[in-house]
């Protein structure tokens, strides 16, 4: 999967340019807000208990500061993801145990269609592991500066 294949899954309505949560379980539920606020899922309690579930197995903050917590749930009739950044970090007990600064929650259902959920995980992980994409997410203040990044 290309990643400008990806954009259309972003949406203004769920870009953070700077969390206001210091916690994991903050940020998680900021972000979660986001998806009730586009009214892409029907049950905010779900999807929040299904990141806390996906965390208790083990953390999905990758590494240089990333988190990208995800999961399917009967929450969303469809794939979409939120992205939030925090320029003081946030513990996530990432591998490395470096704070996380640049978070992406990925959510879909049970089932899909075009079965892109894992493509976009392995996409997105991908993207970040070039310094220079992050560094530049890092910077990013609006959502039109997000997706020339994406694009680019």
């Amino acid at each position: 999967m290309e990643f400008a294949e990806i954009l259309p899954y972003f949406s203004e309505k769920r870009f953070i340019a700077e969390l206001q949560a210091t916690t994991k379980q903050g940020a998680l539920e900021e972000l979660a807000d986001k998806f009730v606020d586009s009214d892409l899922i029907r049950n905010r309690d779900i999807l929040i208990e299904m990141l806390q579930r996906r965390e208790s197995v083990g953390s999905t903050g990758i590494g240089h500061g990333i988190a990208i917590p995800h999961g399917r749930t009967t929450a969303t009739a469809e794939l979409t993801v939120a992205f939030g950044k925090t320029s003081a970090g946030i513990d996530w007990n990432s591998i490395d145990k470096e704070p996380v600064k640049l978070i992406f929650l990925i959510v879909a259902p049970p089932s899909e269609e075009k079965n892109k959920y894992l493509p976009m995980l392995g996409t997105l992980v991908e993207f970040l592991s070039q310094e220079k994409n992050r560094e530049r997410l890092l910077n990013t203040q609006t959502f039109e500066e997000f997706k020339q990044i994406l694009t680019d």
